[in-house]
């Protein structure tokens, strides 16, 4: 077989032949340029992006981290306390659009007509004084305010 290529090569004028050799090597080059160059160069012009995401990613999750420590850091709050901070934050931030019934270690507030920054600040303020985390939360939202139901532990005694 490979001795009827041979031949065959053989029997092909000069021009024949470089035009062969030509289009072989561009061949050659295209494959390289498509499997080899184009995509380092790809990832050479996307590097800077990707890399000031991923800063803006590592920033955050410091951020957090700090978070967490102080968070952690705390004094730990008795029960009691954890209820005077829990029920004068929701006084102060929703008055009569919200509920707040105690049991123990679970809190659930019961909300009518809260606008969300405010349960956004709540939230964060009672995870902070009072160190309530939600355990379950069953909220609708009516035009631009929520209605429904938030549960939070609080610390243990």
């Amino acid at each position: 077989m490979m001795n009827a290529y041979l031949n065959t090569w053989r029997q092909l004028k000069m021009s024949e032949r470089r035009l062969i050799l030509i289009a072989f090597w561009l061949l050659i080059i295209a494959l390289l340029w498509w499997f080899a160059i184009a995509p380092a160069l790809k990832t050479i012009k996307e590097a800077p992006a990707q890399h000031r995401e991923l800063d803006k990613q590592l920033l955050n999750m410091r951020t957090l981290s700090a978070e967490a420590k102080n968070l952690q850091n705390q004094p730990r709050l008795a029960l009691d306390e954890a209820q005077k901070a829990l029920q004068s934050s929701v006084t102060q931030r929703f008055g009569s659009a919200a509920q707040l019934n105690l049991t123990g270690e679970r809190a659930s507030l019961t909300l009518k007509n809260a606008n969300p920054q405010e349960l956004t600040l709540w939230l964060t303020q009672a995870r902070v004084n009072a160190r309530a985390l939600p355990t379950d939360v069953k909220l609708n939202r009516i035009g631009d305010t929520w209605d429904g139901t938030l549960v939070l532990n609080l610390p243990k005694k």
